[in-house]
């Protein structure tokens, strides 16, 4: 039987151009000096174009213990990125897009995972209330100080 996927979803605005999101976003191997409680290591392992592969060692949320991370993906200029994202914990569905409304940018993040421990599954309720705090907190209001703290225009 396939393993049910645990659906992640939120909308953020940030005041800010979609330019300057994207360059942070999409600079993964300093998403450890941008993101510290999300990862500690990461680097590109090949990128062709629009098409990557990264590998990070990512903290667990709420906790200090780290995991390997392969994130296979493509770039969407400007508009974000989309990923598959391998662990052992599952394999997560990520997409990451942005749009521009009056005042900043509008991000629409979506994360499916399949989880594949059938203990952790029975928790799935949980773990996606819990992550989507965590993701608020550690990145996305994370983003909005960097970006809104400087005095960045909005086209």
């Amino acid at each position: 039987m396939q393993p049910k996927l645990t659906h992640l979803e939120s909308n953020y605005i940030i005041k800010a151009p979609r330019s300057e999101i994207y360059k942070i976003m999409t600079d993964f191997e300093n998403v450890p000096k941008y993101f510290p409680s999300v990862a500690k290591f990461a680097k590109y392992i090949s990128r062709d174009g629009n098409n990557f592969v990264v590998e990070a060692q990512t903290k667990a949320f709420l906790g200090s213990k780290t995991f390997t991370v392969r994130m296979e993906g493509q770039l969407q200029p400007l508009t974000g990125f989309i990923s598959t994202n391998t662990s052992s914990i599952g394999i997560e569905y990520e997409v990451f897009s942005m749009e521009e409304i009056p005042g900043g940018t509008k991000i629409h993040y979506v994360n499916d995972i399949e989880i594949k421990s059938p203990f952790f599954r029975r928790f799935s309720f949980l773990i996606k209330y819990v992550a989507l705090w965590y993701w608020e907190r550690a990145v996305f209001s994370k983003l909005k100080k960097i970006l809104e703290s400087k005095s960045v225009s909005v086209s």
